[in-house]
């Protein structure tokens, strides 16, 4: 079986020093250093100077003599496979010596008349540039070759909306698509499949020659003539030469499609605001229709709210806090994230229920919550202990995620206390213990039972003998149907409690749970054992009757 070669390592090597690459027995000696770190990889196709000699000097090729730089592909079997492996070590503008011993050369049969068998022959070698082609569905399907390099590092993805300039030709030259500027979301495509998968691995500016196969093109069936566009028939393979010009960023803010930001002119920076920020924005809200229902800030003052304060309804809190300042957004929201399922009453007009709600958003500036680091140990303690009252009036108010973000603020503000004093330790450990119980009571109503269990461990590394948080994680444990574990903290809460009336009922609860569990698994293995009996007499009856209708021996001899 054969075993794939790895590509060779690129020795460190300073000007004069020579040394090998890989196991072969190439040697590289470096004449003069390149630019960069780049080099280059398979399939780019190399552009370089040569000059190829045998040991003893004499000289049997030379694109230099020539005066013409010698282009092949790297990797492809192109040339001799020293080269292959020694070039790919190379960065642009490098010259190195190459001493390449026959096996990686010409071998027993040499190249007659130039080069004799078993030669091992010298390259002084330059690498005047490359160019990457690139197998993008690793599948043969799209070749990209970059013309003109783009700016930055970042490329487009599946929501994002891309503006490129594109020409399509068939192998024979013949145009059959051109457009100067077009604007498309990637994930819906554009023309043919190619260009949405080609357009998520450029750059901004960056310029491609790509040759797509029909798998990525238009397939056995072709594509008919159309007004401008020109006829590709069946099979055909496409020479599409693509320019990203620009693109609009579209973030998926909710995770689930339903508040989507799209940028219309990028902000300043990285900052963004925190929960409880105060921004300053200017605001148009729209209906699909183009109904405008409210219109904000764009007068002398910008419109100013509080962040995670219900100031402004979900989906346009979630997209706010995730601009820059002086960003401009086209923010996308989904009624769950809006209005809801009934009409409501704006500033302007009625948004009618289940009413996806279209805004215009541009980030004034903002002024962002005091963060932990930024305290000192009694601005923490006291940050701490309003975020806890403002998340108890959440909690009763029945909103446990808002609730539950604010006590977990609280675990920030007072998480590392190595420079509180011993008063403000203590005041620390009783505001962990009562904002852990409450963010765990939140994550038992919103049904995150493990993220429950350990935030009451937490408290009870901190107060072994505390009753609610033995409570809480046998309520916890009884969901996850860690019964054992619940059984365990029933009675070691009721052994500190006696009389707690909460924890009674609980162990009741665990108790029914329990028999219930019991009474499964009894009816579960019955049924095994009643189906395991069904088959043995099957497997009897079947037997037997085999046994009956065995055919009688005739005596050919009565």
């Amino acid at each position: 079986m054969d075993i794939p070669e790895e590509d060779p390592i690129s020795p460190i090597l300073k000007v004069g020093e020579e040394k090998e690459i890989g196991k072969n027995g190439l040697k590289k000696k470096l004449v003069k250093e390149g630019e960069g770190w780049e080099t280059p990889s398979s399939g780019d196709e190399v552009e370089v100077h040569y000059t190829g000699t045998l040991l003893d000097g004499t000289k049997f090729d030379s694109s230099r003599d020539r005066v013409t730089p010698f282009k092949f592909k790297l990797g492809q079997g192109q040339v001799i496979k020293g080269w292959d492996e020694g070039i790919k070590t190379m960065k642009k503008g490098e010259n190195a010596i190459f001493t390449i011993p026959p096996e990686l050369a010409y071998g027993e049969s040499g190249s007659p008349p130039t080069i004799p068998p078993n030669a091992t022959l010298q390259f002084d070698v330059e690498l005047l540039s490359w160019t990457s082609v690139e197998d993008i569905c690793k599948d043969g399907g799209i070749f990209k070759k970059i013309l003109v390099e783009g700016e930055k590092w970042e490329n487009p993805k599946d929501l994002d909306e891309v503006f490129v300039k594109y020409e399509a030709r068939l192998e024979d030259g013949t145009l059959v698509s051109k457009s100067d500027g077009v604007e498309f979301a990637v994930k819906d495509g554009y023309f043919c499949p190619a260009l949405a998968k080609a357009v998520k691995t450029m750059k901004k500016g960056e310029k491609v020659l790509l040759k797509v196969k029909p798998q990525y093109a238009f397939g056995e069936v072709g594509r008919p003539a159309s007004g401008d566009e020109g006829a590709v028939p069946p099979n055909a393979t496409l020479q599409i030469t693509l320019e990203l010009i620009s693109w609009k960023t579209v973030t998926d803010i909710s995770k689930d499609k339903k508040v989507l930001k799209k940028t219309i002119k990028e902000g300043e920076g990285y900052e963004r605001p925190n929960d409880g920020a105060v921004v300053q924005v200017k605001l148009t809200g729209k209906l699909q229709d183009g109904t405008v229902f409210v219109q904000k800030g764009h007068g002398d003052e910008p419109f100013e709210f509080k962040i995670d304060e219900e100031q402004v309804i979900d989906g346009l809190d979630r997209a706010v806090k995730a601009m820059k300042k002086g960003e401009v957004a086209l923010v996308t929201i989904s009624p769950e994230y809006a209005y809801g399922s009934s009409e409501s009453q704006q500033d302007l007009a009625i948004v009618p229920a289940n009413s996806t709600v279209y805004y215009e958003v541009e980030m004034v500036s903002f002024v962002k919550e005091k963060e932990s680091w930024d305290m000192n140990t009694q601005e923490k303690i006291e940050a701490a202990g309003k975020k806890k009252e403002e998340g108890n009036v959440l909690f009763k108010a029945g909103k446990y995620e808002r609730a539950s973000k604010r006590y977990e603020k609280v675990a920030r503000y007072i998480e590392y206390d190595s420079s509180f004093s011993d008063e403000e330790k203590q005041q620390a450990k009783v505001l962990k213990v009562s904002c852990n119980l409450n963010n765990a009571a939140c994550k038992l109503k919103l049904k995150d039972y493990k993220q429950a269990e350990k935030l009451c461990t937490k408290v009870l590394e901190l107060d072994s003998r505390n009753v609610k948080a033995l409570y809480r994680r046998a309520q916890a444990y009884i969901q996850l149907v860690d019964l054992d574990l619940a059984e365990m903290d029933i009675k070691k809460a009721l052994e500190i409690d006696p009389d707690n009336r909460d924890v009674k009922l609980e162990y009741k609860i665990l108790k029914e749970k329990v028999k219930e569990y019991n009474k499964k698994d009894a009816q579960f293995y019955g049924s095994i054992f009643s189906k395991m009996n069904k088959l043995e007499q099957v497997k009897s009856t079947n037997a037997a009757t085999k046994q009956e209708s065995a055919p009688m021996i005739i005596d050919s001899q009565a």
